[in-house]
């Protein structure tokens, strides 16, 4: 099937000279690209994150949900400065 893209000079002229280095068409590298981008693409999974969740009894007392400036000074309690 015959079909027009238009690509960027400098990337025309880089797969131009790499097809000549192969001795291959341009038709071959851009068919090889197109497939190996396939490829690429249906082996990717959606990241999922891992189940950490832990038995506890929530925030310790004194400590508000949300209260970041709190909760990194007890990260940090006893740590220098």
């Amino acid at each position: 099937m015959k079909t027009t893209i238009e690509i960027s000079d400098s990337l025309l002229a880089k797969i131009k000279a790499l097809a000549a280095r192969r001795k291959a068409t341009l038709r071959t590298m851009v068919e090889e690209g197109l497939r190996l981008l396939l490829r690429q693409s249906a082996t990717r999974h959606a990241y999922r994150f891992e189940d950490t969740t832990f038995d506890g009894e929530g925030l310790q007392p004194g400590i508000r949900e949300g209260d970041w400036e709190t909760i990194r000074d007890r990260i940090y309690e006893g740590r220098g400065s």
